[in-house]
C-alpha cells in the first residue's frame, strides 16, 4: 500500500523520541492510579485528556488477574529527577 513504509518509519521515530524522553536516567514512573474498575480508569483518562497532559508521559499497565485476583489497571506518570540528580538517586558530581 502506498505510504505504508512512511507511516511505519514515522511511528518508529515517535517511539524512539518518547523512549529518549522517559529514559531511566532522566526520571522514574510513579503510579498515580491503581484500580480494578474499568469505568474509573476511563474517567481518569478522560480527565487527563481534558487537562491536556502529554500522552507520551503517561503509561497504562494492565496486570492480568487469574482465578485468585482480579485484573488491575495502573496509570503511571513520568516524574523527572530534580535538576542535578543522577538516575540512581545520588546527587550529581
Amino acid at each position: 500500500m502506498p505510504g505504508q513504509a512512511k507511516r511505519k518509519r514515522r511511528r518508529e521515530a515517535e517511539g524512539r523520541r518518547a523512549s529518549a524522553r522517559t529514559a531511566p536516567e532522566l526520571g522514574r514512573w510513579e503510579v498515580v492510579l491503581e484500580t480494578t474498575d474499568e469505568a474509573e480508569l476511563r474517567a481518569y483518562l478522560c480527565a487527563l485528556r481534558e487537562a491536556g497532559i502529554d500522552g507520551a508521559m503517561v503509561r497504562i499497565d494492565t496486570l492480568c488477574g487469574r482465578l485468585t485476583c482480579p485484573t488491575t489497571h495502573q496509570v503511571s506518570r513520568f516524574a523527572p529527577h530534580p535538576t542535578g540528580e543522577v538516575g540512581d538517586g545520588q546527587p550529581g558530581r
